[in-house]
């Protein structure tokens, strides 16, 4: 994602919100898509390191109750396979 793709506000961010499940409850989560291809796009060797940077990135625009941060994880990595598979 480029500097000028980055949403200019909030607002903005909330539209790129896009449903995951995440430990049985769907979850909102703002910019998903855009944090995906900007991980991808780090080519990342080892699950960790993917599944750590998507956590991080995610927490810019979302709230990840800690006592959650494993399902989150769980979810992020599914919805990340998901679109390198696609």
């Amino acid at each position: 994602m480029g500097e000028r793709d980055k949403p200019c506000c909030a607002a903005e961010a909330l539209r790129r919100i896009r449903q995951v499940d995440v430990g049985g409850i769907t979850v909102g989560l703002a910019m998903l898509d855009d944090i995906i291809d900007e991980v991808q796009g780090l080519h990342l060797a080892s699950k960790d390191a993917i599944v750590n940077e998507l956590v991080k990135r995610i927490k810019v625009y979302n709230y990840v109750p800690p006592s959650a941060e494993d399902k989150y994880r769980e979810a992020m990595y599914r919805e990340y396979e998901k679109k390198v598979k696609s």
